[in-house]
This record gives structure tokens, sequence and C-alpha cells, in this order.
């Protein structure tokens, strides 16, 4: 699972209105029958509009300024494993997510007329997405960028020769643009994978748009406080504040688990990555400890997330060998990470 909480974004090329981003997360319904849509929900509600999103967030954002998100985007992104595990994906993730934004709320440092933030006070609306394309920062696109550059620049010169201002062999440079494409180190179902194609297998993922103000439109709930639990003295009154990522992520992961009884691997949680990022000598070292059958498993789920490592064929026992070979892959470890929790 992978969890990201995003301010909106701000600025003279940016609208103060949602209505650009649930346009945006609308895209996926285009050209659907109306059985297959998926429609915005909340924590009561189904078959909530478009129209109805963007008025609800819009008109709830007393007394924020302009250079205040007036929403926050938070993206809960369940991994290949998650998704084979669930039986119905919509159902199953729209009961997760009502179960994550419980989840939410209770990660506040802040109360509301004395009493803790309930879910009733978060004003939301969730998508769930089942498809997702090729951008630019993954992997496969950085990766296949020389041969499609190359590709651009032999159709350039064909268009030259057709136009009659280059002189060459437009049966030569077709073929040249075949062996590219060919060629290319990665591929789908036969074609090079470029950008904007669509993933294959199991994609569902779900987008939340977040009010930054409570449902009754009095208290700014921000997720993106820099501080985890605090109190500060506000007109005589003490006032508590705060939001917790860590305790929201790692909470968000233990629902998921006891929701659908699923039996995550120690390289599947958001403490495992967190080690990898600050300790990835540590974490690999956690891995060598795990069970047997359990490290059978890590090793599997690294070798398909792409983070190849020299410790798959290291024995348990050869300590100083995994410690040497650790080094050897540090160097991968930031765009492996930076591309989705390394696809675990």
């Amino acid at each position: 699972m992978y969890i990201t909480i995003t301010p909106q974004k701000l600025g003279d090329n940016f609208n103060q209105s949602v209505a650009d981003f649930v346009a945006y997360l609308e895209k996926e319904n285009e050209d659907k029958s109306m059985e297959d849509l998926e429609p915005f929900f909340n924590q009561h509600g189904d078959q909530i509009s478009s129209k109805e999103v963007i008025r609800d967030i819009d008109n709830n954002t007393a007394k924020l300024k302009k250079t205040e998100p007036k929403f926050y985007s938070i993206t809960l992104n369940p991994s290949q494993q998650e998704l084979n595990h669930l039986s119905n994906h919509s159902e199953a993730l729209k009961q997760y997510t009502r179960d994550v934004m419980k989840v939410y709320a209770e990660s506040f440092n802040r109360d509301i007329q004395g009493r803790p933030i309930n879910v009733d006070d978060i004003k939301y609306y969730a998508k769930i997405e089942h498809e997702r394309i090729y951008k630019g920062t993954d992997k496969a696109i950085r990766e296949n960028a020389p041969y499609h550059g190359k590709i651009v620049a032999l159709r350039h010169e064909i268009q030259q020769i057709k136009n009659g201002t280059l002189v060459g062999d437009i049966q030569t440079k077709e073929q040249q643009i075949k062996q590219l494409k060919l060629e290319a180190p990665y591929q789908l179902n036969g074609n090079m994978i470029t950008q904007g194609m669509a993933k294959e297998g199991s994609q569902s993922h779900i987008h939340i748009i977040v009010s930054r103000k409570d449902q009754s439109n009095q208290y700014s709930l921000s997720p993106g406080s820099k501080y985890k639990a605090s109190e500060v003295v506000m007109n005589g009154k003490t006032v508590k504040r705060g939001f917790d990522r860590d305790t929201f992520i790692k909470n968000s992961e233990t629902t998921f688990d006891t929701l659908f009884a699923y039996k995550r691997n120690y390289v599947e949680t958001y403490q495992a990555r967190k080690t990898l990022v600050k300790q990835p000598k540590q974490y690999y070292i956690n891995i060598l400890g795990l069970p047997t059958n359990e490290k059978a498993v890590a090793l599997k789920l690294l070798g398909k997330s792409g983070l190849h490592s020299p410790l798959m064929n290291i024995p348990t026992n050869k300590v100083q060998l995994v410690l040497k070979a650790i080094k050897q892959i540090k160097h991968g470890l930031g765009k492996a990470i930076e591309s989705g929790s390394i696809g675990i």
C-alpha cells in the first residue's frame, strides 16, 4: 500500500476551485456505459455527481486565504498483491476507503467543541479508478527514452524526404524505426512501452478529495501541519494542533490487513520502506533474518518490484558478504523508491 497526501496546487496558473481536479478524475468515465461508471462517494453516500462535489468543496472555504490550500488530495494505491487478494475491487476498496477516513480523523490532534475529531467532521469525496497510464517518471519510459528519441528523429527525416527537403530512402528509415521498437528494453504485448500507454494488470486505486475545513466550515483541519501533536495558547485558551502522518499511514495499512485478513510480508510494510530509505543496510539484514518462508516471499516481491539485489543469491549466514552486497545496490535505491514505494 502506497499512500500520498498532496495539497491543492496554488499559483497564477492554477484554479482556486476544485473543478479542474474533479474533471481530471472524471476522465476514466468517458465513453463508459452507465453501469460501468465509477461515481464519487463519501462516508454515507454513493452515486454523488461531480457538480455536487465541486459545489460542496468550493463552498467550504470560510476564512481561508488565497495562499492556503482549500483541499487536499489523498491517494490510496494498493499493490498488485493486495489487489489480487480482493474479490470485488470496487466494493472492497469503497469499504476500505471509509475505514481509512476514520483513521484519518483519528490522526488529528484536535478537539472540536471539547471532543476529539471523528469521521463525521471530515468533508470528503472519493473516487475509485481502475486504470493507470505510463508517465515520464516511470522506469520503463525513462529507459525507453533513447530509443523513442531516435524514432522521433527518423520520423522527422521521413517527413523531410516526403517534402523534398532531404534526400534519403524512406523504406530504410522505416526499417530502422521497426528495429528500434524491437530493441527497446521495455515491451508490453509485443509493443515498445511509450508514454500514455495503459499499464497492465490490476491498477485499481482511490483518489480522495478532502476539504481543508470541517463539515461545519468553522475549523481548519490540515494534514500538512508541521506538528504531530502540540498545544498552543490562543485567546487565553489552550488549543491542540497537529496531524500524525506516520500514524495515519501505519494504521491505514493495518486497517487493510484486518479488514481483508491480509498477511503482510515485511517488505510490504510502511516501516520497512522507511528503514530502506534511512538504513538500507539494516533493511536487508532484517529481510535475511526473516523465517525461511517469509524471506523467500520477501525476495520474490523485491524481484517483482524491479529492485534486483545480489542478496537474492547470498546464504543467510554470510553476513559480511551481505554487507558488501548492500554497498553495490545503494546507488539504485533512490530511483526505485521514487517510482512508487518500489512497487510493493
